[in-house]
């Protein structure tokens, strides 16, 4: 601890350095501490500081991601479920429940499967009974074909992509864009032509030899009718014995995915981004 003296002599008096008077200091701002106080003062512990002002350290932990992807689809369906029940089970709440069996080998709440093309989530499952619930939005009721199901259809089912699936089809996300009419059934050979008519808002994603999701299919379109508003398919003898669209007749509706890439394709073209990358 520092100690500021000041001490004066008068200066009609000479100092002798002999002498060390008592008294000569006359004020002092801090008193002078001992040679007991000094050897103290070397030996004090620093004060504590409160806990509050820490945080406290967490071991570092390893985290690893166990979520499989839940959001895409590959367009191959993997069976045919059927419908068991359908209806408002609550004033608000229209639920769907399909028996399935390769569907439920793996099954978890909250896993989204593909039901004819609508990418629904897993709300109640019943391994005994082979059997799984989904709930359906009045959205999805306005937007897709499921509301014309009944108990004892079929429907097409495929869960969600993993990292580890093969990519046989297309990237189907499992948001149904409208629906399309089925206007001609027509076989050749063992294959069946498909006709299917729709709005216009869709028909101009869809182009000849591109990926469209038919009630959750992946095709490939064959042909475009703009004067008809139409387009076609041809289905093979393999994909009719697997897929629930041979099963429908004419005037029947069917849900439609057009291929994502197509609206990326239009966004970027509507927002001048390639007249930015001209002028750049």
């Amino acid at each position: 601890m520092a100690t500021i003296s000041f001490s004066f002599a008068s200066p009609s008096k000479h100092l002798n350095p002999s002498i060390s008077p008592k008294n000569s200091t006359i004020f002092n701002l801090l008193p002078t501490p001992s040679n007991s106080q000094l050897k103290r003062a070397f030996f004090l512990k620093s004060p504590s500081i409160s806990p509050i002002f820490f945080r406290p350290l967490k071991p570092q932990q390893c985290r690893t991601s166990s979520t499989p992807i839940t959001s895409l689809f590959t367009g191959i369906v993997e069976e045919m479920g059927q419908i068991k029940q359908l209806g408002y089970d609550k004033p608000d709440s229209f639920t769907m429940k399909i028996q399935a069996k390769l569907i439920l080998e793996d099954i978890n709440l909250g896993d989204s499967i593909s039901v004819n093309g609508t990418c629904l989530t897993v709300a109640d499952f019943d391994t005994q009974n082979l059997e799984f619930s989904v709930g359906l939005a009045p959205e999805t009721l306005r937007k897709t074909s499921l509301i014309e199901l009944e108990q004892g259809s079929l429907v097409n089912l495929e869960r969600a992509l993993r990292p580890t699936t093969r990519m046989g089809g297309h990237f189907v996300q499992g948001h149904v864009d409208g629906t399309g009419e089925i206007v001609e059934l027509k076989t050749e050979g063992d294959s069946l032509w498909v006709k299917v008519k729709t709005a216009k808002e869709l028909l101009r994603y869809i182009v000849p030899k591109g990926f469209i999701a038919v009630d959750g299919t992946s095709l490939t379109v064959v042909d475009v009718v703009d004067e008809e508003g139409c387009f076609n398919f041809m289905l093979v003898a393999y994909t009719q014995q697997n897929v629930v669209i041979p099963l429908k007749k004419v005037g029947q509706k069917v849900n439609l995915e057009v291929d994502i890439l197509g609206k990326y394709v239009e966004r970027l073209l509507s927002s001048g981004f390639v007249d930015s990358i001209k002028s750049s």
